[in-house]
């Protein structure tokens, strides 16, 4: 084996190695940043939700879920709802947040439109 094939082949066994870690952080992330308002399952439906004056995003609905970038979802989460015209009432996580971990943050996210 060539020694730059040798370094992809070890670097897909540690990313695929690495994938439950991330997923492990994402769903931290998600139960620290977002489930007060979103809900455990994402439904929009979490504790804090009769404070705020616009529901939060129910991540179980595909079809709203479908019409909303990947792009979108990075730019509320860093920047908050007020950065894409949306509710003032999502803050910005940019300071609590890498963009690595918002990404992984993302497809969780995504993944509970197939969890109904």
């Amino acid at each position: 084996m060539k020694p730059l094939a040798a370094l992809l082949s070890i670097a897909a066994v540690l990313a695929f190695i690495r994938a439950p870690a991330r997923a492990a952080d994402a769903q931290d992330n998600y139960t620290s940043f977002c489930m007060k308002c979103h809900g455990p399952r994402g439904r929009g439906d979490g504790p804090s939700v009769s404070s705020l004056a616009t529901k939060p995003e129910d991540f179980t609905d595909c079809a709203a879920m479908r019409k909303i970038s990947d792009d979108t979802m990075l730019e509320v989460i860093k920047g908050g709802g007020a950065a894409a015209r949306l509710s003032a009432d999502m803050p910005g996580w940019s300071g609590g947040l890498s963009d690595p971990e918002i990404y992984d943050l993302i497809a969780f996210v995504r993944a509970f439109c197939t969890k109904r």
